[in-house]
């Protein structure tokens, strides 16, 4: 059967789809080996996500899904005294609810690579630039060192489980210029942003045994078609 990657996400997820997005480049690189699956709930922090995690996955097969990337916590490390401190969920209580949403997906797909992502850095600068509509306090509602906390708190939640974690906070941070090539409005992605975390993503997937390589295409290639008889090559769909 076909497998599928499933993305969970908040807005970062759920723009992934768009033009230069990092789940089309998904999609694309796995045209022929596995489908890419969207539940990306812009706005949304962990407390929200774990209350519908199950709704959430629940038309998707129990059966083909081989992993599953997990990326919440932009929200969720909202200051709790500004703009959007109706986002805002404690450190402790993020934790518990990435354990709880991971509970969800683990019951449902056993045997699926869960690959937890970290929330991205956040330029301040750009966050007053574009502020939520209705703020005009001329301050940012997320700080690049409280995002980096729930970075941390993420990949702590990933290395006591067992799972694999991509740091998008650190690994964003290593670039020069980071904060507007690969940010657009101080938080979400850029074209180059998305760029990065589509390799990032296929680099923990080639880390599950989920590479091109390692996955069969679906039906066969044309070049391994046989135009004189063509009806062998497809011998074994016809049968089933």
């Amino acid at each position: 059967m076909r497998p599928s990657i499933v993305l969970f996400g908040d807005s970062i997820t759920e723009e992934s789809f768009g033009e230069g997005g990092w789940g089309a480049y998904l999609a694309n690189h796995y045209s022929r080996s596995a489908d890419v699956v969207l539940r990306g709930y812009s706005g949304y922090n962990t407390r929200w996500a774990s209350l519908v995690a199950r709704r959430a996955i629940s038309s998707v097969s129990p059966s083909a899904v081989a992993a599953v990337t997990v990326l919440f916590g932009a929200n969720d490390a909202c200051l709790p005294d500004r703009g959007s401190a109706f986002q805002h969920v404690p450190l402790p209580e993020y934790q518990a609810n990435l354990r709880a949403i991971c509970a969800v997906l683990r019951a449902r797909w056993p045997s699926a690579a869960i690959i937890l992502i970290t929330p991205p850095p956040v330029d301040e600068r750009g966050r007053v630039r574009y502020p939520r509509l209705g703020d005009a306090s001329g301050l940012p509602e997320r700080t690049n060192e409280a995002a980096g906390r729930y970075a941390r708190a993420c990949l702590e939640v990933a290395r006591q489980a067992g799972f694999r974690a991509i740091d998008l906070w650190s690994r964003m941070q290593m670039f020069p210029g980071w904060e507007t090539s690969f940010l657009r409005d101080g938080l979400h992605l850029t074209p180059l942003g998305n760029r990065l975390l589509f390799e990032e993503v296929v680099f923990a997937l080639r880390d599950a045994n989920l590479s091109l390589e390692a996955l069969p295409a679906d039906l066969p290639l044309c070049s391994d078609i046989d135009p004189d008889n063509a009806v062998n090559c497809f011998q074994f769909q016809l049968q089933e």
